[in-house]
């Protein structure tokens, strides 16, 4: 395991050098969400509500809302806090054990002896175990700081943190008054002296988590599955992300291609009406006009007027085929 800090118990003269460790993990199995219908990834978006855009953790501020007001703190505001910063678990109080309401115990961590000589940490142990005390330390973590209990797990010592006061609410119900006879009170405890016995944590499974992993094994034995890099999908292409990154029915996609190909068709056409063989297009040479229609049969340049239109002078089709000559 990895350490996630390390410091000093004190109390009095005493230090006892120690490193701290997460004790607990969690055995639920975790899940991801998917699409039912093609079984594509649920991303959550950090989504602005002013300008709609997703906005990367760098550029979130933390806000303080106070009905219709809000402030904002920027990350160099709050980093410009007076912070505690302290390597000690700094003992205040040893009280009795039975004392310290359950209700107010959170997250519980595993002290590690630190140094060649470990004695003041089992003499610390032994002193809690025998005295059947409990301290209360104060230590700070991750910049915050917090009230705690020191108690005994076999052969070390554990820190498990409290609840401030203020963290409990105050209710505003409770029973009514009933009377129970002294008849009710003997049977109720002769069940509980019929279920009573040593506690052996060991014994007890979570029987739901157990059916969940043997549903999923059999699934993977069964071969009922997708192939993970599917869920993914793919990579938004370039068209996608000027829209915004919506997603297209094929139906839609269809419908585009096909506009956009009537609309290259179209675009061509007019393109060649406009050119209408130029010399620069190369039109007059491929289509022959002068010379496979026959000005003379045809007449035709005589009667399109190149005054008018001054083309002949422009191309030079004139000396080629003769009949701008003629209708000169």
């Amino acid at each position: 395991m990895r350490a996630i800090w390390s410091g000093e118990i004190t109390f009095g003269l005493v230090n006892v050098p120690v490193k701290l460790y997460g004790a607990t993990r969690s055995h639920d199995i975790s899940f991801h969400q998917v699409h039912d219908d093609d079984h594509g990834r649920i991303r959550y978006e950090r989504r602005c509500e002013v300008c709609g855009r997703e906005i990367d953790y760098e550029h979130i501020d933390k806000a303080y809302e106070d009905g219709d007001k809000t402030v904002v703190l920027s990350d160099e505001e709050l980093d410009a806090l007076p912070a505690e910063e302290s390597d000690e678990i700094d003992v205040v109080q040893f009280v009795p054990s039975d004392q310290v309401d359950p209700i107010l115990l959170g997250t519980s961590y595993f002290l590690e002896p630190v140094g060649r000589s470990s004695k003041a940490y089992v003499l610390l142990r032994r002193t809690l175990e025998e005295t059947e005390r409990t301290a209360i330390v104060t230590f700070t973590l991750r910049t915050k700081t917090r009230l705690g209990v020191l108690r005994v797990h076999e052969d070390l010592l554990a820190l498990q943190t409290l609840r401030w006061p203020t963290d409990l609410k105050d209710v505003d119900f409770g029973p009514s008054r009933s009377k129970v006879s002294a008849k009710e009170m003997e049977m109720s405890a002769a069940l509980v002296e019929q279920f009573s016995d040593d506690f052996h944590p060991e014994q007890f499974t979570d029987e739901y988590q157990a059916e969940l992993r043997r549903l999923l094994e059999a699934k993977l034995e069964e071969g009922d599955t997708v192939d993970t890099d599917a869920t993914f999908g793919k990579q938004s292409s370039g068209e996608d992300s000027e829209e915004g990154g919506k997603v297209i029915s094929l139906m839609d996609a269809l419908e585009r291609s096909v506009r956009r190909r009537r609309g290259g068709d179209t675009g061509a056409g007019d393109d060649g009406e406009k050119s209408g063989g130029t010399t620069k297009s190369g039109g007059s040479k491929k289509s022959g006009g002068a010379k496979k229609s026959g000005s003379k049969k045809s007449g035709s340049t005589k009667k399109s007027g190149s005054k008018k239109s001054g083309s002949t002078k422009k191309t030079g089709t004139a000396k080629r085929s003769g009949a701008s000559k003629k209708s000169a």
